[in-house]
């Protein structure tokens, strides 16, 4: 079936590095036009920008914080306006820390689930206005949501194991409309090529493949998911982990 994406507008929130990135430019280069978000970092945005305007397509960069309900809603909306309209998003936008939750800061906490569910849920709910048939609704979450193999992943597991409830009961309400809806679930990546010989590099031992995950890994799965050959896949968590879980 067909993964062509040519003619299709993304929004790829916290689209300037890592995953976010890598999303960007492969719905690019399937054909899409894309407009990222980003909280901080504008060099970094407009690096990503760049490389897909050299490919012909269109593309843009909106600042806005996942993390603030406003701003939140204005990157869809921007984002509406610099492509004429709206058939796929991606929720990537995300954050957390590895910490014991008897020493979680209030801050961390509210900043995990501010970012990592109340992101996903506003940026959503005001792409809803503008998403039609065969319309995409693909969040970013992570295999902790199933599975915590070690300590200091409370917060973060929560809020990710919130997108899995979140994707499956939003499939059901948007079903007769025509849009899917799907939560892409990481394991252990690499999106710099630089956690293999870090602190991290045995995070890739309990993989059956051995390895870290790359980010072009990632989005190829999530490309699929946007394309018309995924257009029976819905409410799902699709796992790229290398067999982290198996």
């Amino acid at each position: 079936m067909d993964t062509n994406l040519t003619g299709r507008k993304a929004l790829v929130t916290g689209g300037a590095r890592g995953i976010g990135a890598s999303i960007a430019r492969t719905l690019a280069a399937r054909g899409a036009d894309v407009v990222i978000t980003y909280s901080a970092s504008s060099e970094a945005a407009e690096k990503v920008v760049s490389e897909i305007r050299a490919t012909g397509r269109q593309a843009y960069a909106v600042k806005a914080d996942a993390g603030d309900k406003g701003e939140a809603r204005q990157g869809v909306r921007d984002a509406v306006e610099h492509l004429g309209g709206l058939d796929i998003v991606v929720n990537n936008a995300g954050n957390g820390w590895f910490e014991s939750f008897m020493d979680a800061s209030d801050e961390h906490i509210e900043s995990t689930l501010d970012v990592n569910i109340g992101g996903v849920l506003y940026t959503t709910h005001e792409a809803l206005k503008y998403l039609g048939e065969g319309g995409r609704v693909i969040s970013i979450g992570s295999v902790v949501a199933e599975h915590a193999p070690f300590a200091g992943l409370t917060v973060i597991a929560t809020a990710k194991a919130a997108l899995v409830g979140f994707t499956k009961a939003l499939a059901r309400d948007l079903g007769g409309r025509g849009v899917t809806v799907n939560v892409v679930q990481p394991g252990p990546i690499d999106p710099d090529g630089v956690r293999a010989t870090g602190e991290m590099a045995s995070l890739s031992a309990p993989t059956s493949l051995g390895r870290f995950g790359t980010a072009e890994e990632v989005a190829e799965l999530v490309a699929w998911v946007a394309s018309d050959a995924a257009s029976f896949v819905t409410g799902t968590a699709l796992t790229v982990d290398g067999g982290w879980t198996a």
